[in-house]
Order: structure tokens, then sequence, then C-alpha cells
């Protein structure tokens, strides 16, 4: 699973608990896209999670 290359967010791990309390493993993906991102003056495709797009902490291509 990719990571984000701005904040590092990525998968989150936990378990799904039944209501009689059996438990099985689950996973949380994050929202992360490949983007074209302008890089000292070149782009460069990245991985960078949404959130991290709607604030404007990357300048895309």
């Amino acid at each position: 699973m990719a990571k984000c290359a701005v904040c590092g967010k990525g998968a989150h791990f936990g378990q799904n608990v039944s209501h009689s309390h059996r438990r099985s493993n689950r996973m949380w993906k994050s929202n992360i896209k490949s983007v074209r991102v302008s890089v000292n003056g070149g782009t460069k495709k990245m991985y960078v999670c949404t959130s991290c797009l709607r604030s404007g902490k990357v300048a895309r291509a």
C-alpha cells in the first residue's frame, strides 16, 4: 500500500468485532492518489493523500 509523500499517511490496521465479540483483522485504507507535482522546476509523479491535495500542501503540475 502506498504512503503519502507529504504527511506519511498510510494504511491503518485494527479488528472487526462482531456482536458475539469474535474478532477478525481489517484494514482502513487512506485515500491516496497518484498525481503529477511540480518539483524544482520539473514535474514528478508522487503519491499524495487527498487531504494534502485539498489543503494546498502540494503544487500540482
